[in-house]
């Protein structure tokens, strides 16, 4: 579906999600939602901010996949880097931020930091300067590695949240992993977009990087992390969220 359609899909629904405060805030496009009582900022590009700890967190940003594909001979676009560091860097801008969460495959195999560009891991750099960086260990990229800065964790608490890479679905978690999209239809047109996955207790954030997949939220994955379909699906839009319940988004 064309950006336009999409764009028309989206406005189309927006009087049944009930999430447009009207105006701006601080940030773009403000959306909240709302975890163990701590209220978090979510971002149309798939990014979390929590103003009070001024930390921004991203996931699964699969940092060299094209390169990964490449030595085992499927050629894709050699731009994924630099596309999502790219984003990045306009993320980190925006919300000045004191701590930057990478929530674990943040790399899409072992070898990625080494294979990096020099203009990319100098861009790393530059983001990383001045704040602290935690990269969060994932299950394709399990072990620290030298040469791009940062700490590496397996998980960090904070207060009432944890954020870790692998979903348990603890109260307070935030997790990455699962690379949720949702599906939703409306006037004989449907739309898949990248989502966060969430009730009360948790989050599941969509994927960053620019060449990852996704789920769909109706995957039993997700009804068995959740034990139910009563968790909202927050649709990523060009310039803001729309939220649907679960149990309205569709199957693939």
């Amino acid at each position: 579906m064309k950006k336009s359609a999409q764009a028309g899909l989206f406005s189309s629904l927006s009087p049944l999600v009930g999430e447009d405060r009207g105006g701006e805030s601080a940030f773009v496009a403000a959306h909240t939602i709302t975890i163990a009582s701590v209220p978090l900022v979510v971002d149309p590009s798939g990014a979390l901010y929590w103003p009070e700890q001024g930390l921004l967190a991203v996931s699964d940003l699969h940092l060299e996949k094209g390169s990964s594909f490449a030595v085992r001979g499927q050629l894709l676009p050699p731009y994924d880097t630099a596309a999502t560091l790219s984003r990045l860097t306009q993320l980190i801008a925006r919300y000045a931020p004191r701590v930057v969460v990478a929530l674990g495959d943040s790399f899409h195999d072992g070898g990625g930091p080494a294979r990096l560009a020099d203009s990319d891991r100098q861009q790393l750099t530059a983001m990383q300067r001045g704040r602290d960086w935690i990269w969060i260990t994932g299950n394709h990229d399990p072990d620290p590695a030298d040469g791009i800065g940062g700490v590496f964790q397996h998980a960090l608490e904070i207060g009432v949240l944890t954020f870790r890479h692998l979903p348990t679905g603890a109260p307070g978690e935030i997790a990455g992993h699962l690379h949720p999209v949702a599906r939703i239809s409306q006037r004989g047109r449907s739309i898949r977009r990248r989502c966060f996955a969430a009730d009360a207790k948790r989050m599941v954030m969509p994927a960053f990087g620019a060449f990852t997949g996704g789920l769909n939220v109706r995957d039993a994955a997700f009804a068995d992390l959740f034990g139910t379909l009563v968790f909202t699906a927050h649709m990523l839009g060009d310039s803001r969220l729309y939220a649907f319940p679960a149990k309205r988004c569709l199957a693939d």
